[in-house]
Parts: structure tokens; sequence; C-alpha cells
């Protein structure tokens, strides 16, 4: 089967992280299967997903019958029962599901999933608070990690900063950082060039390893 972007996703488990997740792709226009054993749950979403049933997940016949083996792509979003997110996954590699995702809610969780087979393993509730650590703690605006020890931060320049072309100002050798979009107050945001100059009350996108973002986030 060749992937494409447009595929209907499988969502099963309708916690919060898999309503939002299955109401947010059916808002983008992708087709989406919602899965969930508690009929009252599936109850209360009909008609605001694209397909949405009650049925248990680790019932293959049921998984079977609900036709889970055509699609592409499915989002194990169990987080409560630990069991049945594991035995959920477990049979999605069984039907040969070609990119499945699993929320995990401890590391062990997470090991488990990928040795039984899930490709790809999210940890919602330790990525948002990470996420929000870094906002409460510093200048951050905003922080999003790409992989393990890579960021992207949204802030303010320093003072140190404003006024001097950003190719003058030897950033990226000194912080380990790179600055690849600026807002300036009323505008959007534009690429970063080595010409451009930072103001007061302008906003920044800097890329860069995530403990050398924190020091640049720092600065005053």
């Amino acid at each position: 089967m060749v992937e494409k972007s447009s595929d209907p996703v499988v969502v099963i488990g309708l916690g919060r992280f898999g309503t939002a997740l299955a109401l947010e792709l059916t808002r983008r226009g992708t087709e989406v299967l919602a899965i969930d054993r508690r009929p009252k749950v599936v109850q209360g979403l009909a008609g605001r997903i694209t397909q949405i049933a009650s049925a248990d997940s680790t019932d293959l016949e049921a998984l079977h019958q609900l036709g889970v083996s055509d699609f592409y792509r499915a989002v194990v979003a169990i987080g409560g029962d630990l069991e049945a997110s594991i035995l959920t996954t477990s049979l999605l590699v069984e039907l040969e599901i070609n990119d499945i995702w699993a929320k995990a809610v401890t590391v062990q969780h997470g090991q488990i999933l990928r040795r039984i087979g899930a490709h790809h393993v999210v940890f919602p509730e330790h990525d948002m608070g990470e996420r929000v650590a870094h906002l409460v703690s510093g200048r951050m605006l905003d922080f999003m990690q790409v992989e393990e020890d890579f960021a992207l931060a949204k802030t303010h320049p320093p003072k140190e900063y404003v006024g001097m072309p950003l190719g003058s100002s030897n950033l990226r050798r000194k912080y380990g950082v790179t600055i690849v979009a600026v807002k300036s107050p009323g505008e959007k945001f534009t690429y970063a060039t080595a010409d451009t100059e930072l103001s007061y009350g302008d906003i920044i996108i800097v890329s860069g390893p995530t403990e050398s973002l924190e020091r640049f986030a720092e600065l005053p």
C-alpha cells in the first residue's frame, strides 16, 4: 500500500488525547474511524467524527469487522488501561498496519510498545509538561521539541543583538543557535537573513540544541 497524506486514520481510545486527535483530524478533512469500548463516549461524539464505533479493540474479530486492516495508519490512544494498550497495539501489528502510533504513559510502557511493533511512541503528558516547564521557567513565549536534543523556541531578542545585522552577530558561533524568523509588532513572520536587524518588541523564532536555546533565552 502506498502512503498518502490524505489516507484515513483509525484512532483507538477516546480519552482526552484520542478525542482531541480525532476531532482535529476530522477538522482538517482527514477521514477518521474512531473506536472506544464505552458506548456513552461514542454517543457523545456521534456526528462530530467521520465514523465512530463502540467496540473492544482487544478483540481481533471486532477489528476485522470494522475494517481496521484496510487502514494504512492507526493511533492507539489508550492510556488508562496498559494491558488494553499493549494488546491493541499487538493486534494492529498482526493486522499488518503500516504506520502505528501509540500513546505511552511511562517509559517502560513506551519500551514495550516499541518492542511489540509500534512505529512511533508518543508521551503527550510528558511532552506537554516539558513544554510548559520551559515557558514557566524562562523568557520563552513558546517551545517545541523537534528531537531529543533539538528544539524551536519563540522569544524576544536579547538586548545585545538589537540593532545589529544578524550576519555580523556571531550568534551561532557564540551560542550555537540560529534565528530563523522574525515578527515585528503588527507584522507577519518573515525569514531572517544576514541583513536582518532586530528591534525591541520583535518576536523571533530560534532553533538549536535544547540547552543552547535555554541559555540564549535567559539573556537579558
